[in-house]
């Protein structure tokens, strides 16, 4: 798992961040913020949102409305969420799909690699950079 994460770590320049935050103590916030300062592109994804600007970046209502190549899609949505979230992943062609801590769909998780994605589950990147000396 670790040789996993840290190809998909070092490998993606733009993530799309689905379940962005404008609120400061949510989770998405904070680490939309430490990935933007590790050098990312996060591009926020979330319907209520959709038009506003977070963090420098416009927030999109769906993963198929960005105009831009995602390489990774992490997803901050309670599990049973996450299905649909990994077709849009599917259908622009991103790499990879991360789903946070304690986000798990093995359902989903299996045809995102039936499509050639990478998968992660139940991790976040806030916590796997540090641990990987990135």
């Amino acid at each position: 798992m670790t040789d996993k994460i840290r190809q998909i770590l070092t490998s993606s320049k733009t993530i799309a961040l689905v379940g962005a935050s404008a609120k400061k103590k949510r989770a998405s916030h904070y680490v939309m913020a430490f990935l933007q300062k590790k050098g990312y592109r996060v591009i926020p994804v979330n319907p209520a949102l959709d038009g506003q600007e977070l963090m420098g970046e416009k927030v999109y209502a769906k993963l198929t409305d960005i105009p831009v190549p995602v390489d990774m899609v992490d997803i901050f949505l309670s599990s049973e969420l996450v299905g649909p979230v990994v077709d849009d992943a599917i259908a622009i062609k991103a790499k990879y799909v991360w789903m946070q801590l304690k986000v798990i769909n093995e359902e989903a998780a299996a045809k995102a690699e039936a499509a050639g994605l990478l998968v992660v589950m139940n991790h976040c990147p806030q916590i796997e950079i540090p641990k990987l000396g990135l």
